[in-house]
């Protein structure tokens, strides 16, 4: 029986190793699909990253090209409306070497060209300071001189010797005015 035992001993043996190796092929063909699976993902990962990285370079391309554009075209409409400031001038000096014209044309043809270079401004969120009988105001207006005049409001703005303008609420030039002491 012993050589029986043995033997069985050994078969079993065989057949452990034959399991072992089994289990060791099956093993392996499964971390050789996985390392597979994991090259793959990476190999994926690393196109993402790629592109990524193209897209983020086109783009900044595209806003440092619309920012050149911005600033070179910005005052675009801006000049364009001042065109028809242009155009009403061209006109009055035209109108002011004819034979006929009078004072009263030219005048008539400045305070036209005014209106429209004052509407022309506004458009663009210039407004005019003209603060006539209004309180003085250090902010808006500089005193050119002060008056001394009994029947007018002390601090007040007498007469406007230019007017300002200020740019969407910020001053651009202050009104020079003439201030009652």
């Amino acid at each position: 029986m012993t050589k029986k035992k043995a033997q069985e001993k050994t078969e079993e043996k065989v057949e452990d190793k034959n399991v072992e190796q089994a289990t060791t092929d099956e093993q392996s063909d499964d971390l050789q699909t996985q390392l597979e699976e994991a090259q793959q993902s990476a190999k994926d990962n690393w196109d993402k990253v790629l592109r990524a990285q193209a897209e983020m370079e086109n783009l900044k391309r595209r806003n440092a090209k619309d920012l050149e554009n911005a600033h070179k075209f910005a005052l675009d409409g801006f000049v364009k409306a001042l065109l028809e400031v242009k155009d009403s001038l061209t006109m009055g000096l035209k109108t002011a070497n004819e034979e006929k014209a009078t004072i009263e044309h030219i005048i008539e043809g400045l305070e036209m060209t005014d209106k429209v270079f004052l509407s022309t401004m506004e458009k663009f969120g210039v407004e005019v300071i003209n603060p006539t009988d209004e309180a003085f105001n250090p902010e808006f207006h500089e005193a050119v001189t002060m008056v001394p005049m009994p029947d007018k409001e002390s601090n007040s703005v007498l007469e406007v010797v230019q007017i300002g303008f200020t740019l969407n609420g910020r001053l651009v030039r202050p009104a020079m005015v003439v201030v009652v002491q």
